[in-house]
């Protein structure tokens, strides 16, 4: 090769790759792909700990709704009148934080169990406490206060020596911190606790512990700008230690949310009716009242695991990814009800998971007629998902069309099952087998070589 073309070639190479950076600007950030394994992995675990465990009362905001919100929520206030000292503060609760029985191994143990693909816990939460040994976060953090250990950095170990990947959700606001509330004060046209906290800490967190997911929060009251929320975006993607793994949400600032990140969160519990434009993700929580552990939940106040299962199915069908959310107890225990729906979960996915892991929408997302279908596809495969007992044991299905190469089995039964055409162009009949018990009350039929 001629050297003056040589060295054509290797400057149009690095030019192709200084072009590939993205600029600190929504244009630019929100045409990045997202990393595959984000669509394939389709169902993660939350995990909302840190000091509002303590309290257990209320949710997770319990802090804002004693001391922050004007007027001040009454039932919270009682609870501290009727079970705390006077002058008792909600910085006392923190030496209480033990996590004594907290093993990330259990952890881990659990989450793999549930068939989860990746995991994402508070590493800060609205009350500004972090999980990890924050030195923007003097004395209110979990290694110079409470647990005395780096749960952060603990967690992320156990969950990735069992393949799964490790995600962290990050507060941009703290409801108290002086800093933050100055620049609120000035209309936030001042960045002190931008620059002097939250971008060190948020840095300093991404080189740290490398997490391959941010679940940005807390976001609202004030615009990117004030966050500087695009210049760390672009510092992620182009030059961090995982800019070629990490993902995204959308809680930026106000206005970002359903509009820019990488996948779209819109609110907690978003349900769309139709598959959106964008990737998304539903948030839930298996305590209905809170994300955070609640010491009074009663059972009628969680999600069965039918209503999970069905959630889950729901969502893949959509184009979504599932993140279910548990509240562990300020010991570090995993409630044992929380871990029951969560292995309830892993039970059904082992049988079923084939037809969510790596799925994609199919051209029709359900079948609401005598029966209730979701589908999913993989190439010329569509499975179709039943999330209450059939009341026949003959189902129609209108919208697959069939062919000479056409198989139905029962996932869990590779048994080809009996099926007729109702027309040339769409639809057939399928004479199902007696169905196993199944805790999750949903079933999948699987249809090789249809459209």
């Amino acid at each position: 090769m001629h050297f003056s073309v040589a060295i054509f070639l290797i400057g149009s190479v690095l030019l192709t790759q200084t072009d590939a950076r993205y600029t600190a600007d929504w244009k630019s950030l929100d045409a990045r792909p997202l990393p595959s394994w984000y669509d394939e992995a389709k169902f993660g675990i939350f995990v909302h700990w840190g000091v509002f465990s303590v309290p257990g009362f209320d949710s997770e905001w319990f802090w804002w709704h004693w001391q922050g919100q004007q007027p001040p929520d009454q039932k919270c206030v009682r609870y501290m009148t009727e079970n705390y000292p006077p002058g008792f503060s909600y910085a006392d609760f923190a030496p209480q934080f033990h996590a004594q029985f907290f093993n990330p191994e259990d952890w881990a143990d659990i989450f793999q169990a549930s068939g989860a693909k990746y995991v994402v816990l508070t590493a800060k939460h609205h009350e500004g406490f972090t999980n990890w040994g924050s030195p923007n976060s003097w004395n209110w953090n979990s290694v110079d206060n409470g647990p005395h250990r780096d749960l952060v950095g603990d967690l992320g170990n156990a969950v990735r020596n069992r393949s799964l990947h490790y995600g962290l959700y990050n507060s941009l606001y703290e409801w108290f911190n002086p800093l933050y509330l100055s620049d609120k004060k000035n209309g936030f046209k001042t960045q002190e606790f931008v620059l002097h906290k939250l971008l060190p800490e948020l840095y300093n967190m991404v080189v740290r512990y490398k997490p391959e997911l941010i679940w940005s929060d807390g976001d609202w009251e004030a615009p990117d700008t004030y966050w500087n929320s695009t210049e760390f975006l672009a510092w992620l993607y182009n030059d961090s230690p995982v800019k070629d793994t990490i993902v995204t949400n959308d809680r930026w600032g106000a206005g970002c949310s359903c509009h820019h990140g990488g996948y779209y969160n819109c609110a907690d519990k978003f349900t769309p009716g139709e598959v959106p434009k964008h990737k998304w993700e539903k948030c839930t929580s298996v305590d209905l009242q809170s994300w955070g552990y609640r010491r009074n939940m009663k059972i009628v106040e969680l999600m069965d695991l039918p209503d999970i299962i069905e959630d889950l199915v729901r969502t893949v069908a959509l184009g979504g990814n599932y993140l279910l959310n548990v509240g562990p107890t300020p010991e570090g225990m995993i409630p044992p009800l929380f871990e029951e729906r969560l292995r309830g979960v892993g039970a059904w996915l082992d049988v079923n998971g084939e037809a969510i892991y790596g799925s994609s929408p199919w051209r029709v997302q359900r079948q609401n007629k005598t029966d209730t279908f979701w589908f999913t596809s993989k190439g010329s495969t569509v499975y179709a998902f039943m999330t209450t007992k059939p009341k026949r044991v003959i189902l129609t299905l209108y919208a697959p069309k069939t062919s000479d190469n056409t198989n139905v089995t029962l996932l869990g039964n590779p048994c080809p099952l009996t099926w007729f055409p109702i027309t040339a162009d769409a639809g057939l009949v399928v004479a199902l087998p007696e169905l196993p018990f199944t805790p999750g009350q949903a079933w999948t039929l699987k249809l090789d070589g249809v459209l």
